[in-house]
């Protein structure tokens, strides 16, 4: 018999696939410059200016970071810049230059490169930069989100200042007034086109659907986590409403809730992200729910008139104990009742 070495025995897994992180990188990158070039639209220079200050410092810093840290330099392999894309998206466009290099600092430095860089991250690295900004800076993250700009030729002159569809809400809320007046401001086919105030990625729904189906047909997400995410919010959203105070109402209809803020933003491009997100199915499930229930019980009863930030950063918390208790059934195994 040959001394030839016949068969090379290795660990799983076996199977390959043509996907890279670069590859899928930057096909996340594409699917969100829709809902980048309409902000740019909406919102004017100031926009645009922004979007890139935050995708050039999210590389800029994950750079030095490796650098001056000794490990492998992964800066290009698209993650930072659609870590920047992303904080850039939860952004207005009238805060100041410099807030968005914090942002930027914080979310590749602080949310990511200290967990252990890309993989190793317990936070989305962007919703922590937008959580920090808005605690840190909350009249500059939210008093001017209503500012509005003509498209990005249109003069000074064609601004306008309006309130955020949520923001207006809770308004109202929090002069114990009707919230009907505020909801009859807007209508379903202007939140769903944008043509509205907000952070910049936010505000068109089509964009960020345009998005999504980019993913779905990469198979890069499933519908556990998004379809449950915004169930469970409409589902609350409708008991809320429909047993509301008729004389003095404070929740908002069931496509307002849908419509408004950074629920499909952060439903589709956020919660599902790869690494702080369940593995499972069932897992993605329960991730999904909670997502929702946070994100519907802060809109109602928290300070903030926006909860899909924070509800997911929450949840982030607990993929790491859903992973733990909903496991994949392991191949080959025998039933304990066989």
């Amino acid at each position: 018999m040959s001394e030839e070495q016949l068969f090379t025995i290795s660990s799983s897994p076996h199977v390959r696939a043509e996907d890279t992180i670069p590859k899928i990188m930057y096909t996340v990158f594409l699917a969100l410059v829709p809902a980048a070039l309409f902000a740019v639209y909406n919102f004017g220079l100031q926009a645009m200016i922004i979007i890139l200050l935050c995708i050039a410092s999210c590389m800029l810093f994950e750079w030095a970071f490796q650098k001056f840290a000794g490990m492998p330099v992964m800066a290009f392999d698209g993650s930072a810049a659609v870590t920047g894309l992303l904080l850039a998206l939860n952004l207005p466009a009238t805060i100041p230059w410099w807030m968005a290099v914090i942002g930027s600092f914080i979310a590749i430095v602080v949310g990511k490169q200290v967990y252990g860089g890309l993989g190793a991250n317990i936070f989305n690295p962007a919703l922590v930069a937008r959580v920090f900004l808005l605690i840190s800076w909350p009249v500059e993250m939210t008093a001017k989100l209503g500012f509005a700009p003509k498209p990005l030729l249109g003069s000074a002159l064609d601004a306008t200042t309006a309130a955020t569809p949520l923001g207006a809400v809770k308004e109202m809320i929090q002069m114990k007034e009707p919230i009907t007046s505020a909801v009859s401001q807007f209508n379903p086919t202007e939140l769903f086109f944008g043509f509205h105030g907000g952070s910049m990625g936010e505000v068109s729904i089509i964009a960020l659907l345009i998005g999504a189906a980019i993913l779905f047909y990469k198979k890069y997400i499933t519908w556990h986590i998004p379809v449950t995410y915004l169930a469970t919010v409409a589902v609350f959203a409708a008991i809320f409403y429909f047993t509301d105070d008729k004389e003095l109402p404070r929740h908002a209809p069931v496509w307002f809730h849908m419509l408004s803020g950074g629920l499909i933003l952060g439903a589709f491009f956020m919660a599902t992200d790869m690494v702080t997100s369940p593995i499972t199915h069932k897992g993605m499930i329960i991730y999904g729910f909670g997502c929702g229930f946070l994100t519907i019980m802060i809109r109602a009863f928290g300070a903030y008139p926006e909860g899909a930030s924070f509800a997911i950063l929450l949840m982030n918390l607990t993929t790491p104990v859903i992973d733990m208790y909903i496991k994949p059934k392991k191949f080959g195994e025998v039933s304990s009742n066989a």
